[in-house]
């Protein structure tokens, strides 16, 4: 617990976070936001416990408008990412997710960041930046030194301003698909 403390207190892209409450670890739950949203307060916490409730996180990309998968095999993508990251806010005994993402990894060089989302009701409020900041930092602390992701167009500037380029030597990525 001693490193999380000194590894909040210390990591600049972490203290934009308010009330990060470092009695915890991110193996746990991590308060990261006291928010208002639809006037009520409510807090939002981050995990990176790998328990989702699928059905919510089915809601959850409905609620972006996201394609639906089919649910054995979102489960199989969850068990073999090499990170998860939750967001959801608690509110008395009610827990909902309200954002999520996911990293696959060789475990040594490279990591790809996926299904990165939230909550429409929580858009415009600093949690992906968070979201993805943290995925960024967990990587780093797994020595990760290349990061990629895929993103629809409406959305490269967000990365952008997180620091993510376009590859830098203009290597296009490619695809194959089954015919």
């Amino acid at each position: 617990m001693d490193f999380w403390k000194k590894f909040f207190k210390a990591n600049p892209i972490l203290e934009s976070y308010n009330n990060i409450d470092t009695k915890s670890s991110l193996e746990d739950v991590v308060l990261v936001k006291h928010l208002e949203t639809k006037g009520k307060f409510v807090d939002i916490y981050i995990t990176t416990k790998k328990n989702i409730n699928l059905y919510e996180l089915e809601q959850l990309c409905d609620a972006v408008g996201w394609v639906r998968r089919p649910l054995k095999k979102v489960k199989l993508a969850i068990d073999h990412s090499f990170l998860i990251i939750c967001l959801f806010y608690k509110k008395d005994r009610y827990k909902k997710l309200i954002g999520f993402a996911r990293a696959t990894s060789d475990a040594v060089f490279h990591a790809t960041i996926w299904d990165v989302v939230i909550h429409p009701d929580f858009q415009g409020k600093g949690l992906g930046k968070i979201l993805m900041n943290q995925l960024v930092v967990e990587l780093r602390c797994a020595d990760i030194s290349t990061i990629t992701l895929f993103a629809d167009p409406h959305v490269v500037s967000f990365y952008h301003n997180l620091g993510f380029i376009a590859d830098p030597d203009g290597v296009k990525g490619m695809f194959w698909y089954p015919r």
